[in-house]
């Protein structure tokens, strides 16, 4: 199965000012992308943090949300997951799914990149900076990445594609 990481950043590298913070500072331009790619997937992968931030559970696609909760709340479109990212792919894998979006946060990022699950890894760059704030990954890492693409999307954003090397 192919995981493509997608999310947006600051030009400081932030995902985000707190696991808590709402992704409303992202450009129309991010939003459409990843409402394209993940429609497409048919699947985003996160971690309950991440899908907290939202009002509710992203629309056409299973939402995968890690979590810690002994019992978590049924919602329709979610499907709540515990254990090794790895097991969770193959999973995804037997249901039928060729292709995963994960969404973040920076713990479930590191979790992915760290078993070697991230095949291509799609950032958008807005024009923010936030100073302190959640980075991309939560560990620490030496990975070489090769550009697949940059594309800008307006004024002030563009859009990075890359391949993982491992």
């Amino acid at each position: 199965m192919k995981v493509i990481m997608m999310m947006a950043m600051t030009l400081d590298g932030k995902i985000a000012k707190t696991d808590s913070h709402f992704p409303n500072w992202t450009s129309k331009e991010d939003k459409k992308i990843f409402q394209n790619i993940s429609k497409e997937a048919g699947v985003v992968i996160m971690g309950d943090k991440t899908f907290f931030t939202f009002p509710f559970p992203l629309k056409d696609r299973l939402n995968v949300v890690f979590t810690l909760e002994e019992d978590p709340k049924p919602l329709a479109g979610v499907r709540w997951v515990k254990g090794e990212p790895k097991n969770v792919i193959k999973e995804l894998e037997k249901i039928g799914y060729k292709s995963a979006v994960l969404g973040g946060g920076a713990v479930i990022n590191g979790l992915f990149l760290k078993q070697r699950l991230i095949d291509e890894i799609y950032i958008t760059v807005e024009p923010k900076i936030f100073g302190e704030g959640l980075s991309l990954f939560k560990g620490a890492f030496d990975f070489d990445l090769e550009l697949i693409n940059v594309e800008k999307i307006n004024n002030n954003s563009i859009f990075l594609k890359y391949k993982v090397l491992y």
